[in-house]
C-alpha cells in the first residue's frame, strides 16, 4: 500500500465534496513527504494549486479543507503553512500497523499498479558484436536492466530488448579480424595490422573456423569468405556478449537484427511511410559547425524533415549512393517497434551519443503520428580505478578492460550496487579496492551489513528469547504498539515510503534512486542499532519483555524485507551472514 496515494485519495475527495467551480487540475495534487520531518508525516499542495481555478485565496481554500481532513480518525493535527501548504500529522498507531503489512506482503511490498499494464519497451547494451563487453557497457547493462525492473515492479509491462548493429562496417573489420585469427590457427604467423581488432578474444573463432572449414578459405580472396566469416564471427561474439550478460544475470528476451530490418525490407517500408506523408524530400544540407559527421555530403540526398518534430535540422537518409545512412536504419527499427505495439519507448546508450537523441526522437514522433514516446537515457563513462591509480588494459581485450574482468575480480553484486550508485548522467569511479573494503564508505557492504545483521538477530532470538516464533506470520501479529520511541517509528515511517518510491522511480526512469533509499534504510538500522549499545532498554532482544521483543524482531524483519525488496530491483541478492 502506498500511504501517499491513500492519502491524496483523501484530500482528493475532500476537494470535490467542495463542489468548488471551474475546471480544477486535480492531477496536479500532490501528497509528499515535508522536506523538514519537524512540519509533519504528510504535506499536501492541494489548495496552492485548486485556489486560482476556483477563483479563492489558496489558504482560504486551505481553511476549507482543514476540517475535512481533520475528520480522517488517521490524522492527529492538520496544520496550514505559508501561503497554503497543509501538512498532516498522523497518528502513531497508522504508522506501526505499516509493519504487519510489511510482513504480510513480503518482498512483493512496494509492487505498484500504477503502469496499468502499459507496455514499454527498453533496449539496452546493444553493444557491437565486435568483441567482449568493456566497463562501459557494464554500466549500461546495469543501468537498463535495473530500470526494466523498476518498471515491472511499478507495474509496466516490460520487454527487455538487445539491437544487434550487425550491418555496418564494423562487421567487416570483425570478418577480416577474424580471417587473421583462422590463418593463424592453420599455422600462419600472422601480424594485426592497424584498424582490424587485435584482441586474443578471436583466437578461438579462428580456431572453430579452422576447425570447420579446413584450408578452403586460407588463400581465397576476400570476396569468397567475407560474408560467411561475417556471420561466423558476429554469431561467436553474440554467443560471447550473452555470456557476459549473464554474468550479470543479465538477459533480454528479444534480440533483433539490423541486417535482417535490411534484408526484410523494414528499412525501405518505413522509408516508404514516410515518404507518403510528404516527410521526405530531396535537398543538400548545409555543412555542420564543426566536424562534420558521416552521414554528411554536400550533395543532394533524401531528407527527413526532423525539423519539423524538434529536432535541429534535417537528417539523411539515404547517401547519394543509395545506400541507407545509419539513421534510416534507426528509424525502421523503432517503427518496427512501434507496430509491435510499444508506444512508450526506452533506449540506453552510451553518453557519447548525445548528439543523436534530438533526431531519434523526432523520428519516433513522426513514424507514430505523435502516438508514441522515446526517452533516452544516456550513461555516462565509468573512470575504473584500483586503490586510485587508473586501470586501463586488459589481455583478453587488448585494449580495454571488459566486463567479465570486471565481475570476476570483486563479484556480481558489488558491481551491480556500484553502477547504480550514481544517476545515469553522471560520471561514475569504480575503484576495485573500495568497492571491496569492509566500511561504512563502501555502501554495498552498508547495505548487505544491515540484511546480514538483522538476520542474525533472527537467529539468535531462538536461543536467547524463549518461545519466541520468527515467522513473519507470527511476528505480523505482535503488538505494533510497542514500537513507541522516536527512532523506531522514524524508521517504519522510512519503510512506509517504499512504495511511494518505487512508483515516482520508475515514472522519472532512475533506478539510482532505489540504492539511495536503501542506503537511508541501512544508514536509520545502524542507527538504531548504536542506540541499544548505550541504552540497554532499546536493544533488540529483550528476554524479559517478550512483547516488546516480538514487536521489535517484527519490525526488524520488515527492514530486511524492504532492503530485499530494494535488493531485487537491482538485480542483487541480499546476504544472510557477511564473511
Amino acid at each position: 500500500m502506498n500511504v501517499f496515494s491513500e492519502f491524496r485519495r483523501d484530500v482528493l475527495r475532500a476537494v470535490e465534496s467542495l463542489g468548488l467551480p471551474g475546471d480544477l487540475p486535480l492531477k496536479a495534487v500532490a501528497v509528499e513527504p515535508p522536506r523538514d520531518p519537524a512540519h509533519g508525516d504528510l504535506a499536501t499542495n492541494a489548495a496552492m494549486v485548486i485556489a486560482k481555478p476556483a477563483g479563492m485565496a489558496p489558504r482560504a481554500l486551505a481553511e476549507k479543507l482543514k476540517p475535512l481532513l481533520e475528520a480522517n480518525p488517521h490524522v492527529t493535527a492538520v496544520e496550514i503553512a505559508g501561503p497554503g501548504f497543509i501538512n498532516l500529522r498522523l497518528k502513531p498507531d497508522y504508522w506501526q500497523a505499516q509493519v504487519a503489512t510489511i510482513l504480510q506482503a513480503g518482498t512483493a511490498y512496494g509492487d505498484s499498479k500504477a503502469g496499468q499494464g502499459m507496455k514499454v519497451n527498453v533496449e539496452y547494451v546493444s553493444a557491437n558484436p565486435t568483441g567482449p563487453m568493456h566497463v562501459g557497457h557494464c554500466r549500461g547493462a546495469v543501468f537498463g536492466d535495473a530500470l526494466a525492473a523498476l518498471l515491472d515492479k511499478g507495474g509496466f509491462d516490460v520487454t527487455r530488448e538487445y539491437y544487434i548493429n550487425d550491418a555496418g562496417a564494423q562487421v567487416d573489420v570483425l570478418a577480416r579480424s577474424t580471417h587473421l585469427r583462422y590463418r593463424e590457427a592453420l599455422g600462419e604467423s600472422i601480424t594485426i595490422p592497424e584498424g582490424l581488432y587485435p584482441g586474443d578474444y578471436l583466437k578461438p573463432v579462428g580456431e572453430a573456423l579452422a576447425k570447420k572449414y579446413g584450408d578452403r578459405f586460407k588463400t581465397a580472396p576476400e570476396a569468397d569468405w567475407l560474408t560467411l566469416f561475417r556471420k561466423e564471427a558476429t554469431e561467436a561474439m553474440m554467443g560471447m556478449v550473452r555470456e557476459d550478460l549473464a554474468a550479470l544475470n543479465i538477459h533480454h528476451a528479444v534480440f533483433t537484427s539490423e541486417k535482417a530490418l535490411h534484408e526484410s525490407g523494414a528499412v525501405q517500408t518505413a522509408f516508404d511511410r514516410l515518404q507518403q506523408r510528404d516527410l521526405i524530400y530531396t535537398g543538400v544540407l548545409e555543412p555542420p559547425k564543426g566536424k562534420l559527421p558521416d552521414d554528411y555530403e554536400a550533395r543532394p540526398q533524401a531528407l527527413f524533415k526532423a525539423s519539423e518534430f524538434g529536432d535541429d535540422t534535417d537528417r539523411p537518409l539515404k547517401k547519394s549512393d543509395g545506400s541507407w545512412t545509419y539513421f534510416g536504419a534507426d528509424i525502421a527499427y523503432h517503427d518496427d517497434k512501434y507496430r509491435r505495439g510499444f508506444n512508450q519507448m526506452i533506449d540506453v546508450w552510451g553518453a557519447d551519443h548525445g548528439g543523436y537523441v534530438k533526431r531519434m526522437k523526432a523520428a519516433v514522433k513522426a513514424i507514430s503520428n505523435g502516438e508514441a514516446e522515446l526517452d533516452v537515457k544516456l550513461v555516462q563513462m565509468v573512470n575504473l580505478l584500483d586503490d586510485g591509480q587508473p586501470v586501463r588494459m586488459s589481455k583478453r581485450a587488448g585494449t580495454f578492460v571488459t566486463l567479465r574482468d570486471v565481475v570476476d575480480e570483486v563479484g556480481r553484486d558489488v558491481v551491480r550496487f556500484i553502477m547504480l550508485t550514481r544517476k545515469n548522467d553522471a560520471q561514475l569511479d569504480f575503484d576495485f579496492k573500495k568497492v571491496t573494503e569492509q566500511s561504512k564508505d563502501n555502501p554495498v557492504f552498508y547495505v548487505q551489513y544491515a540484511h546480514a545483521r538483522i538476520c542474525s538477530v533472527l537467529r539468535n532470538a531462538k536461543t536467547e528469547v524463549p518461545g519466541v516464533d520468527t515467522a513473519d506470520a507470527a511476528l505480523a501479529k505482535a503488538d505494533m504498539t510497542k514500537l513507541s520511541h522516536p527512532a523506531e517509528l522514524a524508521l517504519v515511517k522510512l519503510l512506509a515510503s517504499w512504495p511511494r518510491l518505487v512508483e515516482s522511480a520508475a515514472e522519472a526512469h532512475e533506478p539510482h534512486r532505489v540504492a539511495f533509499f536503501l542506503q537511508d534504510v541501512a544508514a536509520a538500522f545502524h542507527g538504531l542499532w548504536n542506540v541499544g549499545r548505550d541504552d540497554v532498554g532499546m536493544r533488540f532482544l529483550l528476554p524479559e519483555d517478550g512483547d516488546l521483543t516480538r514487536a521489535r524482531l517484527a519490525m526488524l524483519r520488515a527492514v530486511a524485507l524492504v532492503i530485499a525488496s530494494g535488493l531485487a530491483v537491482m538485480g542483487v541478492t541480499p546476504v544472510e551472514e557477511m564473511r
